[in-house]
């Protein structure tokens, strides 16, 4: 099959990588010719695990390929995908400028009937404001070239997203054309072991499903993050709660994990947009604005810890930073709960030592660009150095088993400050370390360090 996927970011580079893995033709499309030849050098513009070496094979056997002409792509192209960003407006909405910019580019250049697939997140509406796009363009060329309109939102996990792709647990397909999901069928059975994984439906619900999955997922980590708050008031241990409702099968372990918020270019983005799309409509969503809400006081829980123990004034004290980006196995800092916790302590005069091992870079050139307070290193122990304390903020793999020895050696003192509740709190008191966990009220740790001892 031809295909064409507009958009090289996470979901547009992944898609079309996997794609080609699956034998078919696909032409990748960006304006960013800066971004397109790296991309063809095997530069890729982000980090993903496994999407480096897919795209190097598939271009190698010339499946896959990059141009920043749209015109070109669709020489070929039986199918076009919209893959480009929907970044937050300023009142919270989803920006569809350009998703509709390329809807007008296809409407200019398509030479033969053509399915357009909505790949990228958008609020319920967005196929008919595509749709008119295209006709639109197609009236001025008065053209009677005929297309249909398909919604495909994805569900790609950053840092699992190749393996989210290539076996996916469900694809959802929004079109009122027979024939649309005929071919639709036809490029995703290969992806699935059963068909009963593709589900059709109409375009409005598909749009909304994207939203509301990633809405619900936010709401039980928002949720989790209340009880830990509440846990920490009343002397109760988050984490055995935690272990207490997800043997309940109804709820299970997924997102129920408390932390010092979530971050990501979904989940804040989609919330917000779902919010706006009903105050839009004059309904007024009173949990989403409660998820938002919690979210944000969320990542000032570090902070205020921090406060606590050694003031308002931080100016003499230095902190390691452990992890920058919003989740682990990638680099993407969008909404990371860093930014703020690093933001809130330098500005009352700390300085702090980041690591992480893949987000440095964005965090210098853009997230945290211009604050001078912030050193970066290349070694997680490296950071410590004639730290007070440490703040574990991104849960990578290579923290959770640190060497405590060798921290209490480097840092001024043994104090760890968790994010992400990762470590054996009586296993630390036992090493003399000082240790402030997400949701853990001062009883709790203190039946845990008897019963440990």
């Amino acid at each position: 099959m031809k295909i064409a996927v507009v958009g090289t970011g996470y979901v547009g580079l992944v898609s079309g990588a996997c794609f080609a893995d699956m034998g078919n033709d696909v032409i990748c499309v960006d304006v960013d010719a800066k971004k397109i030849e790296s991309i063809k050098k095997g530069e890729l513009p982000i980090y993903e695990p496994g999407l480096a070496e897919i795209v190097q094979r598939n271009t190698e056997a010339k499946r896959l390929s990059f141009t920043t002409k749209l015109e070109e792509a669709l020489k070929t192209a039986q199918i076009c995908f919209i893959a480009v960003g929907t970044p937050m407006g300023e009142d919270g909405s989803a920006d569809l400028h350009y998703v509709l910019e390329v809807a007008s580019g296809i409407g200019r250049h398509m030479i033969r009937h053509m399915y357009v697939v909505d790949k990228s997140t958008v609020p319920v509406g967005t196929a008919v404001k595509v749709k008119k796009t295209i006709q639109k363009e197609l009236d001025e060329r008065k053209s009677s070239l005929e297309f249909d309109v398909v919604s495909n939102p994805e569900f790609l996990k950053e840092g699992t997203a190749v393996h989210d792709c290539l076996t996916p647990d469900r694809i959802v397909i929004g079109t009122d054309s027979k024939r649309a999901e005929k071919k639709m069928r036809e490029l995703y059975t290969p992806f699935v072991r059963t068909t009963e994984a593709l589900l059709f439906m109409d375009i409005a619900s598909a749009e909304m499903t994207k939203y509301t999955a990633n809405s619900m997922l936010a709401a039980k980590i928002s949720f989790m993050n209340e009880i830990s708050n509440i846990c920490e008031l009343v002397g109760a241990d988050v984490n055995k709660v935690r272990i207490g409702i997800g043997s309940d099968h109804r709820i299970g372990y997924h997102f129920i994990y408390p932390g010092c918020g979530y971050g990501g270019s979904c989940f804040p983005k989609d919330v917000q947009a779902l919010i706006r799309t009903s105050q839009s409509y004059g309904y007024a969503p009173r949990i989403l604005q409660a998820v938002e809400e919690v979210n944000m006081l969320q990542k000032q829980v570090i902070p205020d810890k921090v406060v606590k123990k050694y003031g308002e004034d931080l100016t003499g004290h230095t902190f390691a930073a452990w992890g920058l980006s919003f989740k682990p196995d990638t680099d993407d800092m969008r909404q990371s709960a860093a930014i703020v916790i690093i933001n809130e302590l330098t500005k009352r005069g700390a300085d702090i030592h980041a690591y992480d091992p893949k987000a440095v870079k964005e965090a210098k050139h853009c997230y945290l660009k211009g604050n001078t307070n912030v050193t970066y290193f290349d070694g997680k122990y490296d950071s410590l150095c004639g730290c007070d304390a440490m703040i574990l903020i991104t849960e990578w793999k290579e923290f959770r088993s640190p060497d405590y020895e060798l921290m209490k050696e480097l840092m001024k003192e043994p104090v760890i400050f968790d994010g992400r509740n990762q470590y054996d709190a009586g296993e630390l008191a036992e090493l003399g370390f000082e240790y402030h966990q997400i949701g853990v009220g001062m009883e709790s740790v203190e039946w845990t360090y008897e019963n440990k001892s």
